[in-house]
């Protein structure tokens, strides 16, 4: 699994309709909050690989996440903890969380409740799809220093080796576009009329900034 994968599925139908579900946020606003708040989950994921005072607590709760079952996101997102995603985001977005989820919900037009409350929900499976991949990769480590080095490694590689076009194909494939009126951010992103080719590269575009 990639980047491409990873964002697929958390913007994908089943996702969208689990968060919706479990958080009483209709499927356009759950859709929108994700698309404008992915760039700053996945730099809080890389900053927490990264740092030395956080990196192997880090790679230990994404080696505690891949153990959950994502084969099924609708079963998935009936169990999720919310609380523990809250706990997630904190540690994302460190000091900023409480400005960065009053941005997310400007940008996605909706409450800080309700962006906070979709986030919470995404973020386990984030970190469930983020371990499996950096587990499977890093087994043949044999101490917690060498799964740590190597997590951070994949941490990086992972968010510099983006294939725009397989992203952008997935994500419309799967149909998981808003519907919800919104104006044209600074960022490029604009989902008044769905989540599009432009909307996808605005995204990108702030990820690797």
């Amino acid at each position: 699994m990639d980047l491409n994968s990873i964002m697929g599925l958390l913007l994908g139908g089943s996702s969208t309709s689990g968060i919706s579900q479990a958080t009483g946020t209709k499927t356009s606003d759950v859709t929108s909050i994700l698309a404008n708040a992915l760039p700053s989950l996945l730099a809080g994921a890389n900053k927490q690989a990264s740092q030395s005072s956080t990196a192997d607590s880090f790679a230990q709760a994404l080696a505690y996440h891949a153990n959950d079952d994502t084969s099924n996101i609708s079963s998935f997102y009936k169990n999720v903890d919310l609380e523990d995603g809250s706990k997630i985001i904190q540690h994302l977005f460190g000091g900023q969380t409480n400005s960065t989820i009053k941005a997310v919900a400007n940008q996605a037009g909706v409450t800080q409740k309700q962006a906070s409350s979709v986030l919470s929900a995404a973020a386990p499976l984030l970190m469930s799809l983020i371990g499996q991949q950096t587990t499977a990769e890093t087994k043949t480590a044999t101490t917690q220093a060498a799964k740590t080095a190597q997590t951070t490694n994949l941490m990086s590689s992972l968010l510099s080796n983006v294939d725009v076009g397989s992203l952008i194909g997935g994500l419309l494939g799967s149909g998981s576009t808003s519907t919800k009126k919104t104006t044209k951010k600074k960022s490029g992103i604009d989902l008044s009329d769905g989540l599009d080719a432009g909307d996808v590269i605005g995204l990108l575009g702030n990820l690797l900034k």
